[in-house]
């Protein structure tokens, strides 16, 4: 037997994600993660510092849905900052988060 899915399969799957096409996600970039007591939590004010587990310089983690598809680097697009994507995470480790 043959592992391959038929042409019509394809055809099927590309019709499934044509429906989906317009499906709004949430995606976020994470800098970095922390913990905290409420105790500090509290305390924080304009000009606090919280050290992040990431090294300046570290990729920020690319998220859609809060699941990791990427690795990048900030970058400026005129005005406003922008995310280069570097490491793409590959689909099948994807989707065995989902």
């Amino acid at each position: 037997m043959s592992d391959k899915v038929p042409a019509t399969g394809d055809s099927a799957i590309n019709t499934k994600l044509g429906m989906l096409a317009n499906v709004k996600v949430r995606m976020t970039v994470e800098v970095g993660r922390t913990e905290i007591t409420i105790q500090d939590l509290l305390r924080l004010n304009e000009g606090s510092v919280i050290e992040l587990d990431r090294m300046a310089g570290d990729p920020l983690d690319i998220l859609v849905n809060g699941t990791i598809i990427a690795r990048g680097e900030v970058v400026v697009v005129g005005e406003r900052f922008g995310i280069r994507f570097g490491e793409i995470v590959d689909p099948e480790t994807r989707m065995a988060s989902v």
